[in-house]
């Protein structure tokens, strides 16, 4: 009888319907999970003379397990390579010549420097050139440097101060004109840390001496040795400024100055390499009637430094820090989006791999037409509600009963016609 198979197609699609319940219970803590339901659709019997309004079913049938594509809770972590996809897309990992597709932002860096997730498949992104410049296009495996950073000679130092228009001229009579430890005979002075060639640091200290109204000079040390000097060893400006009546911008000079410094000991000891050409730029100078001060002070060199770590900005750019206070790109991370993300066959391990139900993937980078962004130090959880996963699977267990009832009564039925005499 019908009523037969009506109660087993039941029985078969709560239970499919259960093993889909336990499924996303079982993985409520597991990163970057998406849950699933299964969807069901009624059966009738085909029979060209019995089409009409009246049929009865013969049952039910499970049409599809669905994946639901719905973003999960992101929670903070102490890992900087731990990512979180705020939207659409889903990172690209690769082993071999298989390229995988997850959710599941669990990262950190192999033995070769590779970000690679649990299963050793490395994160895809778009490496960086010789010049440090980000190559939109070529992705391939993202590498962390490994080796430091090498020193930068300074080229440019630019300070923006304000000069005490109300302090009296100190040019004395005589030469020398200054004398560096004798405050007496400078008005302000200001330093700064420059580097040579092998990134060894050379103290540059600047000393201001209002020559006249209107017009300062300046002079220069490097650790304690004058950068300018005359024929007898004497100290010479490296500069003067010059100010309009108001103390506004400098009427001279108008561009930056070149300081020649020369080689010097340090206060470690060693002798550091002259260092030619530093490009002084004062033009940002005023003289108002307050106090002295500095409020700028910018140079370009730096010295040889050690990747210190490693942060990943929301637009997937993968910056190095280092222990010279650098921070170079060192890659950016690339994601990928597909028209039927419910194609995608489940791997396991929460990986997925693309279908011919899914499409090819449109990658790009986070933040880039309909891809998410990315948060660092985050991971998005499972998107299984537990509280109604418990509440369907009572009601997928009620169903189970019922159809257990539907075979029960119809065994009844067909005994009472078997004990007719």
């Amino acid at each position: 009888m019908s009523s037969f198979q009506q109660g087993v197609s039941g029985l078969n699609a709560a239970s499919k319907n259960l093993d889909v319940i336990g499924n996303n219970v079982a993985n409520s803590n597991t990163v970057g999970f998406k849950q699933s339901r299964a969807e069901f659709g009624d059966m009738y019997a085909a029979a060209l003379n019995r089409a009409g309004s009246s049929n009865v079913g013969i049952g039910v049938s499970v049409q599809a397990v669905t994946q639901q594509f719905d973003q999960g809770n992101i929670t903070a972590t102490s890992n900087p390579l731990d990512l979180a996809i705020s939207g659409n897309g889903f990172f690209e990992v690769k082993s071999g010549a298989q390229t995988m597709y997850t959710r599941n932002g669990q990262f950190q860096t192999d033995k070769d420097g590779f970000i690679s997730n649990n299963q050793g498949m490395k994160l895809i992104g778009y490496p960086i050139d010789s010049n440090g410049l980000i190559q939109p296009g070529a992705a391939a495996p993202l590498q962390l440097p490994t080796g430091g950073v090498a020193p930068k000679v300074t080229g440019t130092n630019t300070i923006e101060m304000n000069l005490d228009a109300r302090l009296a001229i100190t040019l004395p009579a005589g030469s020398p004109q200054v004398d560096f430890a004798n405050a007496k005979s400078y008005n302000d002075a200001t330093s700064v840390t420059v580097y040579d060639a092998k990134g060894q640091d050379v103290a540059l200290t600047y000393y201001f001496q209002k020559a006249s109204t209107d017009h300062w000079n300046v002079y220069a040390t490097a650790n304690g040795t004058s950068v300018n000097v005359d024929g007898a060893g004497n100290p010479l400006p490296v500069t003067s400024i010059a100010f309009a009546a108001n103390g506004g911008k400098p009427t001279a000079p108008l561009a930056p100055v070149l300081l020649n410094i020369p080689a010097t000991v340090n206060a470690a000891g060693a002798t550091t390499l002259a260092i030619p050409a530093v490009a002084l730029d004062v033009t940002r100078s005023t003289q108002f009637g307050s106090s002295f001060g500095v409020t700028s002070m910018a140079q370009d060199g730096y010295a040889a430094g050690q990747l210190a770590g490693v942060s990943i900005e929301k637009s997937g750019v993968v910056m190095a820090t280092y222990s010279n206070g650098q921070s170079k790109p060192a890659g950016q991370v690339e994601l990928a989006t597909f028209r039927d993300p419910q194609g995608l066959s489940p791997q396991g391990a929460n990986l997925w791999a693309r279908t011919v139900a899914s499409g090819d993937p449109v990658v790009g980078v986070p933040g880039s037409g309909n891809l998410g962004v990315l948060q660092s130090g985050a991971l998005e959880e499972s998107n299984t509600d537990l509280t109604s996963e418990l509440v369907n699977m009572i009601t997928a267990q009620r169903v189970y009963q019922a159809n257990a009832q539907t075979i029960k009564t119809q065994d009844q039925v067909l005994q009472t016609l078997v004990n007719l005499r």
